[in-house]
Order: structure tokens, then sequence, then C-alpha cells
């Protein structure tokens, strides 16, 4: 049976030791080549530290180095004998917002970094305010840097205090704290003799079992048609498969089904893997789909329970992160649209409010979004989509807006329902 993939992303403000921490990880759980290992003790060496510094392991652009911070996205793969881990090091610093909106959207778990000595500052505020806001379904609070406040228990109670007050305000599911020291090891891997005041898991503790199969929508069957497989051997001219990724629910053979937006209905003649037939497919599994019937189906049809559809229609509300650093989203704006696997064209008809990620406050009244601006907006599109609110699929209730003149993806955004 194959190990259970857990998605992570650190997120925090600047410095305050999010490359360090997962470079700790890396190094503690013997994941590091030891190739790998001399290359950073030499870059270590060159920037004139008296230790190894375990961050350049994850900040692999030349201007992070140089600058010390993390600009773009860094992902790296590790497992331990319970889990496989696909983490995301996502930039701490105000301009690069965007870049932690990308590597967040996806995970299962977010590992939010606090200086002790600084406590919860803005941008902590901000990316705790965005995991929110992207559902994800776990926030662990590690306060870093214990070994620079003497391991002050009174200390960390205070930044769990303050972080908590500020909690109360967002939609967390799942919170949990957790004190260490990245630099040196403390509670990052093994658990810290440091602070015996503190009895709880250490970070990799809690990674490995944080429990997250009921994470995923399992009840509303979605199914999101990417491609139609007909092998060209004579020996298989009679297959017809609909290949794609589960978006939700839980698929057999045998179950009656619906296409969208035909409406025809069949049933599950069998559900087919790279390593053969399966009983049952459940997200985010990649399957090809067979039924009884020889229906018309393409690319960006959804397939669906006959009576649990997903909401159908052209009129949506969203919020939208704005990703371009070239043009304002304004209403009238025309895009492309992406949602699951079908693409059309989308209309901004209204700019609603712009969140201020920092107070948590609506600014009604604006005109435009700019770049990292996160707003609500109101959407028509050339095609009916078939989406669920983000809040109840993550996958049905997500979408990319791109700019046809450059194909460069210039918004991010969550279906809240119908336009209103």
């Amino acid at each position: 049976m194959s190990m259970e993939l857990v998605r992570l992303a650190t997120t925090g403000s600047v410095d305050d030791g999010k490359s360090t921490l997962i470079g700790r990880m890396l190094y503690d759980t013997k994941q590091i080549f030891e190739d790998q290992m001399e290359a950073v003790e030499e870059a270590s060496e060159r920037r004139g530290t008296d230790y190894v510094d375990l961050a350049l392991l994850t900040d692999g652009l030349r201007a992070e180095r140089e600058q010390g911070i993390t600009i773009d996205v860094a992902y790296r793969y590790f497992a331990t004998p319970k889990r496989k881990f696909v983490l995301a090091d996502t930039p701490g610093h105000i301009q690069y917002t965007r870049n932690m909106v990308t590597g967040a959207s996806t995970a299962d778990i977010a590992l939010v970094l606090v200086d002790a000595r600084l406590g919860v500052l803005e941008q902590t505020r901000r990316h705790s305010f965005i995991a929110s806001l992207l559902r994800v379904p776990h926030l662990v609070l590690c306060v870093n840097k214990m070994d620079l406040v003497d391991y002050s228990e009174e200390r960390y109670n205070e930044i769990v205090a303050e972080f908590k007050d500020f909690a109360t305000r967002l939609d967390i599911h799942d919170l949990r704290f957790v004190p260490i020291s990245a630099l040196v090891g403390d509670n990052v891997v093994d658990e810290s003799d440091r602070m015996p005041w503190y009895t709880g898991p250490s970070v990799l503790h809690l990674l490995e079992d944080i429990y997250i199969a009921s994470d995923r929508n399992m009840i509303d069957v979605r199914f999101p048609v990417q491609y139609v497989v007909r092998p060209h051997r004579m020996d298989h001219q009679d297959y017809r498969g609909y290949a794609g990724t589960v978006a939700g629910g839980v698929l057999k053979p045998g179950d009656d089904v619906v296409v969208l937006p035909s409406g025809f209905a069949s049933t599950i003649k069998a559900i087919d893997t790279y390593d053969g037939p399966v009983a049952e497919a459940v997200p985010p599994m990649s399957v090809t789909i067979r039924l009884e019937d020889d229906l018309d189906i393409s690319r960006g049809d959804m397939i669906c329970r006959p009576h649990n559809r997903p909401e159908y229609g052209q009129d949506i509300d969203a919020m939208i992160c704005w990703l371009s650093d070239t043009a304002s989203l304004r209403p009238g704006g025309k895009y492309a649209i992406k949602h699951t696997t079908r693409w059309a064209r989308a209309l901004v008809t209204d700019l609603q409010y712009r969140m201020n990620i920092t107070t948590l406050h609506r600014e009604e009244g604006i005109d435009s979004l700019e770049l990292n601006e996160i707003g609500r907006v109101r959407l028509r599109t050339t095609q009916p989509l078939f989406y669920d609110p983000y809040r109840q699929n993550r996958e049905t209730g997500s979408f990319i807006l791109v700019d046809e003149d450059t194909n460069a993806t210039v918004g991010a955004g969550m279906i809240t329902g119908p336009a209103q």
C-alpha cells in the first residue's frame, strides 16, 4: 500500500526562519545527499557564517542567497516511514504575496513561523489570513528562535495568547502551537530537553500524525473529464475511457452517474489506473472511468451523481487574489478563465470590495485591484461552469484568470457562490 502524500507550505514574515526550518527537517531526517551538504557548507563559509546555514538547501535562487530572503516558491520532497511530503517554502516579503498564495493553494498543512523575539507581525497576520482564505485545513504556529529568548515559557505563552486572539477572526479548522529553534534543531524532528515545560510533539511528529483524510470532500462526487482515451490498437478498438483526477466523493463500479452539461445518465463499468483496475476511486486519484453506455463526452464535462450535482451557471461571485504586476483588475476586464478542466472567457461585471488583509476590514468603493491585493468580484462567463463553493470543495471551487494577449496567469480565484 502506498504511503499517504501530505502537502505542506511554510509561511510567515521575512527572516522568521522558514527556509532554515525546512533545511533542518531535511537534514535531521537524513534527506540530504553528501554533495548537497558539501555545497551548503562551502556557501556558508563564503558568507562568513560560523555555522552551516541549512536555509541554503531551499534558497536556490542566486538573488535569494545574496539577499538572505526567499523570493520564489521552492518545492522540496521528503519522506518518513509514515508519510511522503511535498513541501513549499513560500516567501515572507509583502512584495511576493502572490507567490505565497501559489504555494499554499494546495496545502494540507501550513506551518506559520514567528520569531520569538518579535512576536506576531503584520506579515504573520497577512499570511495566516491568506491560509484561512485558501481553506488550508491545518495550521501549525511554530514559535521559532526560542534559543534567542533563553527558551522562555513566558515569552512563548505571550505569543500563543496574542495569536489565538487574532485567530478568533479567522476561519481556521485546526490550530496547533510548537516552540522551536530551527537553527539548533529543538522540537523540529526530535523533542527538545531544553524546554521541559513543553510536553507536546515535535513539528515532524505533528506532520506525521495530523489526520488529513477527512479534509477532502468525500460526499459530493465530482469528476472533471480531462481526456478521452481511445487506443488505436486493433485489439483495443472497443475501449473508451474518460481520464481525469477525482475532485470529490467516492466512485465505484456499478454507481449511477450523470454527465454534465448533456445530462445523459449511465453506470460506471470499471475504473482503471496505471497499475490496473481498482474497486474505488477517491480524491486526489488520477483514474480512467469506463461507462456502460457510449456517450458523447469531451474535455471539460463533469461526471457526478444524478441527485448530487454541482452548481451550474454563468454568473458567479468570487474572491480574487490579483497576481499581475503589469495590469490592474477593473470592472469590464475580459479574461480567459480555467475552471477544473474547462476553459471559457470571463467578464468582470463588478468589483465589490477590497480586503485589507492587515485589519481584515472590507474597503468598498474601489475601482481596481493591484498586484497582491485580494477582493471580491462578480464574473460572467461565456459558458456555464459546474462548480461548488470553495469552502465546500477546493478543487471545484477554484479557478485562474489568464490574460489572453500574453497568456500570463493574472488572477487566482475562489468561488463563493452564484452572483447575488
